[in-house]
């Protein structure tokens, strides 16, 4: 028996068009990705967290770290190029809203006027973003590194971080870079720190105003300072001079903070870059007249929305990694 049904009765099939909730097949695909990339941001943020809370002791603090700004070296400003980036990559989605709202008008040169504002603020953010991690690698103080893998920076009598180059002697030695024919089971090293642990030695004992700072972050978040006699103590201990950070080591604390610093804000510049270049491919579009032709700028639409994820999602590695 062959069963009829009326369109009143089960409502009209859906077929490819502009349904579901009115949403074509581009526009749900792309929200479809930004929910499973959602997801993806979300678990190593986790893993950041509970990272951080289990070493609390010894991550690093933001304000230290993040203390760069551009021609104003040697002026430590917390936080402040941070700021400027995150308020650039803000600003960028606005001019994304701009240019979505004049595609819906079919206004063709306020569309491309927006997102060729809409890509110079990601390639701003971008470019900052090298800056900072070229930075954060080279370092600005260096440490030292104990036999038990922990980490010694120094300060003066006012607590005041001290870079080692403004106090380690200068010894006629040697040193010979590890590499793998040479070193023990193969190890090698990606170069020579520009002081020994000698020199620091050396330059700390005839310099009675320093004092060492632990990695370890007292009640008052602030790193604990030890005596000089303490100081002279644990710095018999020194084994290796860091300087800068990388995977395997890092001057400002926890090991594991530089490892999660690349990976994550990398994991998102990687996203911010690959949203200027889809934004320049759909700008000259925009140019040729392309949607135009068409009569809709639903494709500006659908990058519009993969850039708000990702200025969304800096809002939460921002507040993960610089402010809390």
């Amino acid at each position: 028996m062959e069963t009829v049904t009326t369109e009143n009765s089960v409502g009209k099939t859906w077929g490819g068009g502009n349904e579901p909730m009115g949403a074509s097949y581009g526009k749900l695909m792309m929200w479809f990705f930004i929910v499973s990339d959602a997801l993806t941001f979300s678990g190593f943020l986790a893993a950041y967290g509970f990272s951080r809370f289990k070493f609390i002791e010894t991550w690093p603090l933001a304000d230290e770290v993040f203390t760069h700004v551009p021609f104003m070296h040697g002026n430590p400003q917390p936080m402040l190029y941070v700021a400027f980036m995150t308020f650039i990559l803000i600003f960028s989605s606005v001019t994304m809203v701009l240019a979505v709202d004049a595609g819906h008008q079919l206004k063709k040169d306020k569309v491309a006027v927006y997102l060729f504002l809409t890509i110079i603020g990601g390639l701003i953010f971008v470019g900052s973003q090298a800056w900072e991690w070229k930075n954060f690698i080279k370092g600005e103080y260096g440490a030292v590194e104990t036999k038990g893998g922990s980490l010694l920076q120094f300060v003066d009598k006012n607590g005041k971080r001290v870079a080692i180059e403004s106090f380690a002697a200068t010894m006629p030695e040697e040193r010979e870079q590890l590499t793998r024919n040479k070193g023990r089971w193969f190890m090698d090293e990606p170069s020579i720190p520009e002081y020994s642990v000698a020199e620091v030695q050396a330059g700390f004992k005839s310099h009675p105003d320093l004092l060492i700072r632990t990695e370890t972050v007292n009640a008052e978040k602030h790193k604990t300072i030890l005596t000089r006699s303490e100081s002279e103590l644990r710095l018999t201990q020194a084994t290796l001079v860091v300087e800068g950070a990388n995977l395997t080591r890092n001057e400002y604390g926890s090991k594991l903070f530089a490892d999660f610093f690349f990976f994550i804000t990398g994991f998102h510049g990687f996203h911010v870059f690959s949203g200027v270049v889809i934004n320049c491919i759909i700008f000259f579009n925009v140019i040729l007249g392309t949607y135009e032709k068409r009569k809709s700028y639903e494709m500006v639409e659908k990058v519009g929305l993969y850039w708000h994820f990702v200025d969304l999602v800096w809002v939460f590695v921002f507040t993960v990694f610089y402010l809390v």
